[in-house]
């Protein structure tokens, strides 16, 4: 019997192989920090952690290495089997940055914070220039500078230096600090490079323009208007043309406009030029000027208007480079049987203005001008509005212009407020500081506001083709046009109709509102079958559906037919916005006690609208007249005191 001679077993051994090695950190100081090395290998494999030196780490001996961070080190790990084989990990840093670290999260998870912004400069030609950011990041952060929103390639660190600067390397710098987490911008900076014999001084410039335009005209519980649509559609189109991010709404609630304001105000920030307009009802109070909602009472107090002084001090405290606020409103007492009072003096913030269309107890006024209804003021506004200068000078012609006017002479005139410290024009350039988070904030919610549906094309049952498209007059009001582009081979005579679900208020089809008005609002090139205009979208709360009904008659029974589909268009431009949301939180908080209905309930008991004979230049004022039943004395005023805390319910 033959076989052969079993052989011992023997053993792979394989090679160790780092498959995770740690990461470089950047923590505070005594923070507690866990570093992690995995390996593959053969057998039980033994670790071992070292500091800087060749110091081994005192119970260094597991694959994680816990350390209570106190000063910036390098660590490795070797890793070793039973083979007498071993490699190591690669060499982090702990980098340890013994500063404030008050606004670090309480459960931070790693994500790149900034402990440290670099601070403008202002140096001469061929200085040295250091700029110097900080942020605690696990694993620690990547720095990427810029320059008027362009990368410095070279510029990778927390630090940028330049020896020997020149008229180059001004600009504003702002670095992008990262890691796998997230992403965080810097703070904008400006630096500013003093050339020799430097004369000219450079031009201001704006990191961005935003404008909320608001015109109220009819109203629930006093004399309507016509000019606010004009006034604020030709404003809003001239704003555009100076590269304004422009929100145009019409009618709105004080509820509504509060919020449409707080909208505003997130969009604006440190650098941007903030323009405020408003064209309606209004009044001074207290050294105070208040803005009429369309659902103000008869007779109203302060609680039911909104104060121009607070909205500037929001704007104020966004440390925006301009901040602008025209009002083509009435400035009337009030109560007549206050002592006058002084405007309240503007912060020491600088470069804001106020535009008046009218002094302090006087009214302003709207007239018909060429088959128009304008407010006086924003027709000279729009006249001048696109000039370069100061935007002061700009608001010295208008005045000029008004002066002149025969119309109003001596009883209009306008006022002008302003702390302007830095020659600021509504036509400066915007210069980016760049793609900065607030930035895209910013472009997002404006882009949300005035988003318009695309067009969509039907087809019906009987082979007829229809194009709805839709056009924006406002941020709240949106054109909707059907037309007729195939026939079928069976139909004859087609026409179409469309209307919302839910249905909306046209404000534009009430009595006054001319063909002239209309001809200027609704341009229909495109010769459409049908238009629907849907007004008042800052109520809609669910999806509009804009139901189209085509009407024909069929060639062969010679009877007229009708076939209807539905357009699902979401919730379109300011709708998106969700204005009312701030109503039912104001609610919850406090219930007034002379509450306005809504818009969506309008009694047919509605004041006259004011509006001049066809033909006549004759002005009619823009105050909403307070009819009290019993003469109102001081002591039943509403306190300051009073009017700040409700207002505060708000904020």
């Amino acid at each position: 019997m033959t076989g052969s001679r079993p052989k011992p077993c023997q053993m792979m051994i394989r090679d160790i192989v780092i498959v995770q090695h740690p990461v470089c950190v950047c923590v505070p100081a005594n923070h507690t920090v866990t570093l992690r090395v995995r390996a593959e290998g053969t057998g039980i494999l033994n670790y071992q952690w070292f500091s800087e030196h060749d110091k081994q780490v005192p119970g260094g001996t597991q694959a994680d290495l816990t350390i209570r961070a106190q000063k910036t080190q390098l660590y490795v790990c070797r890793v070793n089997d039973q083979f007498y084989n071993y490699v190591f990990c690669e060499w982090v840093k702990v980098k340890v940055l013994d500063i404030d670290k008050s606004g670090l999260p309480a459960h931070w998870q790693g994500e790149p914070h900034i402990a440290i912004n670099p601070k403008p400069q202002k140096i001469h030609h061929g200085a040295k220039l250091t700029l110097r950011c900080a942020a605690f990041g696990i694993p620690a952060p990547r720095y990427q500078w810029y320059r008027n929103g362009q990368p410095l390639l070279d510029k990778t660190s927390d630090t940028v230096q330049i020896d020997r600067t020149t008229a180059e390397h001004a600009g504003s710098y702002l670095c992008s600090i990262s890691n796998v987490l997230e992403e965080r911008w810097t703070e904008a900076v400006d630096v500013d490079i003093v050339q020799p014999e430097q004369l000219v001084p450079a031009a201001p410039t704006a990191t961005d323009k935003v404008a909320l335009l608001i015109g109220n005209l009819n109203y629930l519980h006093h004399p309507r208007l016509m000019a606010p649509i004009m006034d604020v559609h030709e404003l809003g189109n001239l704003l555009q043309q100076l590269d304004f991010r422009v929100v145009s709404l019409l009618d709105l609630t004080r509820e509504e406009m509060l919020a449409a304001i707080d909208k505003f105000i997130e969009l604006l920030d440190r650098g941007v030029y903030g323009l405020f307009y408003y064209a309606g009802h209004g009044y001074e109070h207290a050294g105070k000027n208040y803005l009429v909602a369309v659902d103000a009472p008869q007779p109203y107090r302060t609680e039911n208007c909104v104060c121009v002084q607070r909205v500037m001090r929001q704007m104020q405290e966004k440390q925006t480079a301009l901040s602008v606020i025209l009002l083509d409103t009435c400035r009337k007492w009030y109560n007549q049987h206050c002592i006058p009072s002084v405007i309240m003096p503007l912060g020491p913030s600088g470069n804001t203005v106020y535009g008046y269309a009218t002094c302090e107890d006087a009214e302003a006024f709207e007239v018909q001008d060429g088959g128009k209804s304008t407010g006086i003021f924003t027709k000279y506004l729009n006249k001048h509005i696109l000039k370069a200068g100061k935007v002061t000078h700009v608001l010295e012609m208008v005045s000029e212009d008004l002066g002149r006017d025969p119309l109003v002479k001596g009883k209009q005139a306008v006022e002008i407020k302003h702390t302007l410290k830095e020659p600021r024009s509504l036509t400066d350039k915007v210069r980016t500081t760049g793609h900065t988070k607030e930035l895209h904030l910013r472009d997002a919610c404006w882009r949300q506001a005035n988003k318009v549906p695309r067009k969509k094309r039907l087809m019906f049952l009987c082979g007829v083709e229809v194009e709805v498209s839709f056009s924006a007059l406002f941020s709240n009001v949106l054109v909707a046009f059907a037309t007729v582009k195939t026939t079928g081979p069976r139909t004859q005579d087609c026409t179409v109709t469309l209307s919302g679900i839910p249905a909306t208020e046209d404000i534009f089809s009430r009595p006054g509102m001319s063909e002239e008005m209309d001809s200027l609002l609704f341009r229909q090139s495109d010769n459409p079958d049908c238009t629907l205009r849907l007004c008042a979208l800052q109520k809609l709360k669910e999806s509009m559906l804009i139901k189209v009904d085509l009407h024909y008659t069929h060639r062969d029974s010679k009877l007229r037919q009708t076939e209807s589909q539905q357009v699902d268009i979401g919730r379109p431009m300011v709708a998106s916005c969700k204005l009312y949301r701030r109503n039912h939180a104001a609610t919850g908080k406090k219930q007034e006690g002379a509450s306005a209905q809504s818009m969506g309930n309008i009694s047919n008991d509605r004041p006259p609208l004011r509006q001049t004979l066809p033909g006549s230049c004759r002005p009619f004022t823009r105050m909403a007249v307070c009819a009290v039943k019993n003469a109102v004395t001081r002591s039943n005023e509403p306190e300051e005191n009073d009017e700040t805390e409700l207002l505060d319910l708000y904020n």
